[in-house]
């Protein structure tokens, strides 16, 4: 695929301005290199901040960014084109090994080079920037220490991308659900408007990418988003708040850019390396698991009480161990409450989660119950100490607001007091993931997708879906567990035209910690018993994880390993057949024995093939695809 690159801004020019010197901060292998510095006029010694990024490959240096603007004010201080360059620490190793009980790999490592960048405007205030180099990406953020007026306020940051017109980009409009798709662009034209939504995944280069997030937003931060209304080639980092409250000292959260290859891309942990470690001692009630899910075939399901008991007996006959009962289970009818439910799961050896509304105030009247539970701290540890004696094992959590600092603060008062009670945590209708699952590990997933919830509410999906399941593991999976509810094999109320093959490799390419498989219980039993043997072993949280092949939008090929066991998923993202293909350069060890579910003659069959052996890591697999089609492979 052609991209244009971006355009190399000289970075002095003798006539106009002259610069800072500067010194780079370079990841560990020498590949990414950050320069910052400030550009003035020769009888000015302050000016504006900027950093620029280059990539070496092999001899040849790419450069990612050139010119990218960094400044910050508060309603006390301004530092955006008064700066001076004054000092630069020695680069310090960041180096921390850790462990994850949820996400793409089970052991992580936190390994880096960072400097801190003093600057200095015309009153001799101080701001810092740490910015550090990693072998996948660089982060940075804004620190200002003593204060001294307090309280104070954040009103402008003024971080700003350039990414000019000719840029493959993926990006989303902004919503506070992050409920939308990453079409293909090169410019930042909107019709809508010019706010977008993280991730933003570019390819400034050929077959060089950068994805830009943020993570480890702590307790009174703001979340951001980008704004390109002003100039359409510069991408300015905005806070929804109008300002944000700090006491004598202010930490942003890490701006994230995630750099290099495709593979780069997917496989990074990035997002929770740069993350506060965890907060919780004991772990051994977090356990990620698959769950038995009514809403997407029957919308109002939960208020039926013969239909919970139907998905719970779902649950037991999978062997999933959980079963999830959504909105106005407080309405429960027909023969039963929501205490009957639970004590019914119970007895099968499933455990129940219950939906929640978060609040009522941000969404009017006639929201779904039960409302208004967990707002106040004095009821939320009410209702979540109720929970956990009658033995529910977890919540979802919908409908939230605007992502400002209230909202953010809202969050982690969630995460932490469930903590308390032995609660796993499901953010819907929510933010995207920035690190808290590395934080609080008790937060499973977070739905922040349009993913197939959407074939039950409007009729977009059914023609769009193939090429957004093949975007979405270089965007907004990249950066956390995704709620997408995988593997629908019948209709809900607008129909999918996705292959049987397809929709079954959706929660292998799919991360989730908790995977909600929604269709209907006699759909799943219906099912070959391979298949149904194959979604009822399947692991939710892995210990590592492939990027085999793909472009966003075309297909994608990844593989997920639990143990010694190896699951790669394959979609076709296109209205033509296609070959899939990967070479299993993974595997330790041949031969190896592996199970092939793909695609059948038709949409909604499948070809299975049982004991395929494989000889050499080095053989080249290929798996013919229908249009909109897809596989899955065990290797044992």
């Amino acid at each position: 695929m052609k991209s244009l690159a971006i355009a190399v801004v000289a970075l002095s020019m003798a006539t106009t301005c002259s610069c800072s010197p500067t010194k780079d901060t370079v990841s560990p292998n020498g590949k990414i290199s950050v320069s910052v510095y400030t550009e003035h006029s020769p009888n000015k010694k302050q000016g504006q901040a900027y950093f620029s990024i280059n990539y070496l490959e092999g001899k040849s240096k790419k450069q990612i960014f050139s010119k990218a603007g960094l400044g910050l004010c508060t309603e006390q201080q301004r530092f955006a084109d008064n700066l001076r360059l004054v000092s630069v620490s020695p680069p310090k190793a960041v180096s921390e090994n850790y462990k994850m009980i949820t996400g793409k790999r089970s052991h992580c490592t936190n390994k880096g080079i960072e400097r801190v960048y003093q600057f200095e405007n015309e009153n001799k205030q101080t701001l810092k920037i740490a910015f550090r180099a990693y072998n996948d990406g660089v982060v940075f953020r804004y620190l200002l220490e003593d204060v001294e007026t307090k309280p104070t306020f954040v009103t402008t940051e003024l971080t700003s991308y350039p990414i000019p017109d000719g840029v493959n980009r993926w990006m989303q409009t902004y919503t506070n659900d992050y409920e939308g798709f990453f079409p293909l662009a090169t410019n930042g034209e909107s019709k809508e408007k010019h706010i977008w939504g993280y991730p933003a995944l570019l390819e400034p280069q050929d077959s060089l990418f950068v994805l830009i997030t943020e993570a480890n937003i702590q307790h009174g931060n703001s979340g951001s988003r980008l704004y390109n209304g002003d100039q359409p080639d510069q991408y300015q980092v905005r806070m929804p708040d109008e300002k944000v409250a700090f006491n004598q000292t202010f930490t942003s959260p890490w701006r994230v850019l995630i750099i290099g290859s495709l593979a780069d891309i997917v496989e990074s942990t990035l997002v929770t390396d740069v993350s506060e470690p965890s907060k919780v001692e004991n772990t051994d009630w977090i356990i990620p698991g698959a769950s038995a899910w009514i809403y997407w075939a029957h919308n109002h399901g939960s208020k039926d009480f013969q239909l919970v008991k139907a998905y719970i007996d779902l649950a037991a006959n999978m062997h999933w161990p959980y079963n999830l009962i959504d909105w106005e289970w407080d309405v429960m009818e027909n023969g039963g409450t929501v205490q009957d439910a639970i004590q019914y799961a119970e007895a099968k050896g499933v455990k129940p989660m219950l939906w929640y509304n978060s609040g009522t105030s941000w969404i009017g009247p006639g929201a779904p119950g039960p409302l208004d539970r967990l707002n106040s701290k004095e009821n939320r540890e009410k209702e979540y100490a109720q929970l956990h004696k009658m033995g529910v094992a977890g919540i979802k959590i919908d409908f939230f607001a605007v992502d400002g600092a209230e909202m953010m603060n809202y969050y982690m008062d969630l995460l932490e007091d469930a903590a308390k009670y032995k609660l796993m945590i499901n953010f819907h209708g929510a933010t995207i993931p920035r690190g808290w699952q590395r934080t609080y590990p008790h937060l499973m997933t977070v739905e922040a997708v349009y993913g197939s919830e959407w074939y039950n509410n409007r009729p977009i999906l059914t023609e769009r879906a193939a090429a957004h399941n093949a975007t979405l593991p270089f965007t907004r999976n990249v950066i956390g567990s995704m709620d997408y509810t995988p593997g629908t094999f019948s209709d809900s109320q607008h129909p999918h035209i996705t292959s049987h093959g397809h929709e079954l490799a959706l929660p292998v390419v799919f991360e989730s910690a908790l995977q909600h498989m929604p269709d209907r219980p006699e759909t799943y039993y219906a099912l070959p018993d391979e298949v149904k043997a194959f979604l009822s072993e399947l692991p939710t949280a892995w210990d590592d994880t492939k990027l085999l092949s793909g472009y966003p939008g075309m297909d994608v090929v990844i593989a997920r390993r639990k143990g010694d066991t190896w699951y790669i998923g394959g979609l076709n993202g296109t209205n033509e057949s296609r070959t899939l293909s990967f070479t299993p350069i993974f595997l330790t060890r041949s031969p190896k024995t592996m199970t092939l579910i793909q695609d059948g003659t038709e949409q909604k069959s499948f070809s299975i093939k049982s004991n395929v052996q494989i000889e050499d890591s080095e053989e080249h697999i290929s798996i013919d695809c229908l249009p909109r089609g897809g596989f899955v492979a065990i290797i044992k």
